[in-house]
């Protein structure tokens, strides 16, 4: 197996915080698959396509990461991309309380995939993508939480989300 890890999410949108982890990963693994996951329980703001065109955008200077989407259980993407490691990002205590919870439940049905966490650099910890969506849905001015490859972006892409 390769040294490869999955990096999953909804990325509705990818924030600062986001790229904040996969870029300090990055030297710990070959490459690393951000996973955009089906979740029928969240209501998105941004689509698939607009979603993995932001991931891409983002880390066009990083040949080590791609942008895969899936549905279903992530630990049934990982089984099928080979893949041992899930990598998860924090920002605080209540994050890893309720990750430390799936990653037990994972390790339980798949027992070679380790998760790896990482906490957010400080200055990114209070950055949520539900509260940018929020700051976006009501027209606020969010681009100081999104990675800077993108400040162009979201604004035009909010009017098509919104259709």
């Amino acid at each position: 197996m390769s040294n490869i890890a999955v990096f999953p999410g909804s990325f509705d949108p990818i924030t600062k915080g986001h790229e904040n982890i996969v870029r300090r990963a990055l030297p710990l693994f070959d490459k690393i698959i951000v996973a955009i996951g089906h979740n029928a329980g969240k209501k998105n703001l941004f689509s698939v396509e607009q979603r993995i065109d932001f991931i891409k955008k983002t880390f066009a200077d990083t040949p080590k990461i791609s942008v895969k989407t899936y549905e279903g259980l992530t630990v049934d993407f990982c089984k099928k991309h080979n893949v041992n490691f899930l990598l998860r990002g924090l920002r605080n205590a209540t994050d890893f309380e309720f990750e430390r919870d799936i990653a037990s439940f994972n390790k339980d049905l798949s027992p070679n995939l380790e998760t790896l966490f990482m906490f957010t650099e400080p200055v990114y910890s209070h950055i949520s993508s539900s509260v940018v969506r929020e700051v976006l849905r009501h027209g606020g001015d969010a681009t100081k939480f999104l990675p800077n490859t993108l400040k162009n972006e979201i604004k035009p892409s909010l009017r098509t989300a919104k259709q």
